[in-house]
């Protein structure tokens, strides 16, 4: 049995702590980001799933903040105010608190403000060598801890985006279906769709108005698509919302123009998402799917095994991880590497630690190129119910 009760503050600070000193020993520098958050650079960047259970406020001056809801954006942002040109290599931790929103009977491990001490990387340009730093750290910190029994859940978002690079499909496919990855549901459709009839993406929308509209020419289409909705009498707000209607309606508009897609291409990507096994074995399976549909996704393989030699050099048992093509955990900025640590009290809902690569975020966050970085966190109350549940089963010690 776990404690059904949060441990009381001043242990899980005193908790928190001991996790980032490790994480100092390791290189990294302590920061301290501010709790309180632009609104919409988190609701850009961390996907539909947390979205709507981000706290968002508009204070006295307009401005739309939000409290923040996870810690890595915030270690970005303070990444990029010491180095806007984004060239430097950095180890930040932190501990502190993160708010999102919970139903009223949630968990205890899911309460609406919880503590998190995490571990980030930004510019280290050896990608395996990185994410194995990363893994290796936060277990090690989970073992001094006192935390020795886990389970190592992995995916890998650069294997499943060599496998779309690797397939004949317009990039606005590989897009929407990288971006439906995160709703399994939605993402099984959406490719059943494009073998099927891509055009059903059309559905509903004028044809006369599609017929009009030229990709090669998005601003005249734009000129379009709002006098469209001004003789339809629908008001906008803004300029963005316009533009973003006419990339919708474009796309749309080449969908009704395009082939399905290959079946073999779809049977591939399926049978790579459903994969569950053994890291290693996991990658023979895909090396035999690839070469049999002739895809070539040869350095996305090789970065991937590379990776499991270095955790293997660390001392991580990697035989005994678990490997899922389907697996991306909840942050829609990943783009790499990702995993989670779970242990059977809490289950798999509720890893005690997560983490993974997010090459694209800084760019998104402002900086003038994509910037290699992957990081870890650690959930102190998750982490303290665990423990505290071990040494009440375990009972006094003489």
């Amino acid at each position: 049995m776990i404690a059904e009760s949060t441990p009381n503050f001043d242990a899980i600070e005193a908790h928190g702590l001991r996790l980032t000193e490790i994480f100092r020993r390791a290189g990294a520098e302590l920061v301290a980001p501010s709790i309180i958050q632009p609104a919409g650079l988190f609701l850009d960047v961390i996907g539909e799933s947390l979205r709507g259970r981000t706290y968002v406020f508009t204070d006295p001056d307009g401005l739309e903040l939000c409290l923040r809801p996870d810690l890595t954006v915030p270690a970005c942002r303070i990444y990029l105010e010491r180095d806007p040109a984004a060239l430097s290599t950095q180890r930040f931790c932190y501990s502190g608190p993160v708010f999102r929103y919970q139903p009223h009977d949630a968990p205890v491990a899911h309460a609406r403000e919880t503590r998190q001490a995490g571990f980030e990387t930004f510019g280290l340009t050896d990608r395996p060598a990185a994410d194995a730093e990363v893994l290796g750290v936060t277990i090690e910190a989970l073992r001094a801890a006192g935390l020795a029994d886990f389970q190592l859940r992995m995916g890998d978002l650069g294997l499943l985006n060599a496998i779309l690079d690797a397939q004949a499909m317009p990039s606005r496919w590989r897009r929407r279906l990288a971006h439906q990855f995160w709703r399994a549901d939605a993402f099984h459709a959406e490719l059943k769709r494009l073998v099927r009839w891509p055009a059903e993406s059309a559905r509903g929308i004028d044809a006369a108005l599609l017929a009009r509209l030229d990709p090669e020419r998005p601003e005249d289409a734009e000129a379009q698509v709002a006098e469209y909705l001004a003789s339809a009498k629908i008001d906008l707000f803004g300029t963005r919302q316009l533009a973003e209607i006419t990339a919708g309606l474009l796309e749309a508009a080449q969908d009704t123009r395009s082939g399905p897609l290959a079946p073999a291409h779809a049977q591939l990507i399926e049978t790579y998402v459903g994969i569950v096994d053994t890291p290693r074995r996991g990658a023979k399976t895909l090396e035999a799917l690839a070469a049999a549909a002739k895809c070539d996704i040869g350095p996305a393989l090789a970065n991937f095994r590379r990776r499991l030699d270095l955790m293997t050099a660390a001392g991580i048992n990697v035989d005994q991880a678990r490997f899922s093509g389907e697996f991306g955990r909840r942050f829609e900025y990943y783009t790499g590497f990702v995993f989670d640590l779970v242990v059977p009290a809490l289950g798999a809902n509720s890893p005690v630690a997560g983490g993974g690569r997010y090459d694209s975020l800084l760019q998104a966050v402002g900086a003038p190129h994509e910037v290699p970085a992957v990081g870890a966190a650690i959930y102190t109350e998750r982490l303290r119910q665990v423990l505290d549940g071990a040494a009440s089963k375990a009972g006094p010690t003489s």
